[in-house]
């Protein structure tokens, strides 16, 4: 049987409280969900998942774990979903992170995990929720979202554009059907995620079997 190990990584929106003692503890948000539907699409295939999403993290914190979490996990397949806090922890400060220094650690991680794994990297964009308190975010997040776009045109082997699914998605219905806050889902929004998150990996699975 044809064995996958595909790691999920992150912030908050993939670690959902996961179990950090256990790799293999997925957490009930979008990696639990998308590794259920992925499961039940090929169920030929032995997948081992992997969640190493952690609560609160910024692209520093993926270039310091970028070793320990990365490299040797040894993963067929990578999803990234990184940025929110680069943008929203900065916010609180009344700063921003200089959209330099965010390419070049995003960067950084990219190139370790292309370096020294034979990975297929999935990127997923970070996404905001047009709610009244985080509408000062937009203009930040949005210029790293193009930074985190092209930086998937040179490392990426699939891109989902969560900031524009979602989105879309809030057209026609109550935002908050989909995320509490403008960045943390429900489970309503983490099934959004985890449905869109099998329509792409999908790409790189079929590539892989």
């Amino acid at each position: 049987m044809k064995k996958i190990k595909l790691l999920f990584q992150g912030d908050s929106i993939t670690d959902c409280g996961r179990r950090r003692e256990d790799p293999h503890n997925l957490s009930g948000g979008y990696a639990g969900m998308a590794a259920r539907l992925i499961r039940e699409k090929y169920n030929k295939i032995d997948f081992e998942f992997l969640n190493l999403g952690i609560g609160g993290s910024q692209t520093k914190d993926l270039l310091y774990r970028l070793q320990s979490d990365f490299i040797d996990i040894q993963p067929d397949i990578v999803s990234i979903m990184i940025g929110i806090n680069d943008v929203w922890h900065y916010a609180n400060l009344g700063s921003i992170l200089d959209n330099a220094v965010f390419e070049e650690r995003y960067r950084a991680v990219l190139s370790g995990i292309k370096e020294h794994t034979n990975a297929k990297i999935m990127i997923i964009e970070p996404y905001l929720a047009p709610v009244e308190d985080k509408l000062s975010m937009r203009n930040d997040l949005s210029e790293k979202i193009e930074i985190i776009r092209k930086l998937a045109r040179g490392f990426a082997d699939v891109y989902m554009p969560t900031d524009g699914l979602i989105n879309a998605e809030f057209v026609g219905n109550d935002i908050s059907e989909y995320t509490y806050d403008g960045v943390h889902p429900t489970d309503n929004g983490a099934e959004f995620i985890a449905q869109n998150y099998l329509l792409y990996v999908s790409k790189i699975i079929d590539c892989l079997i």
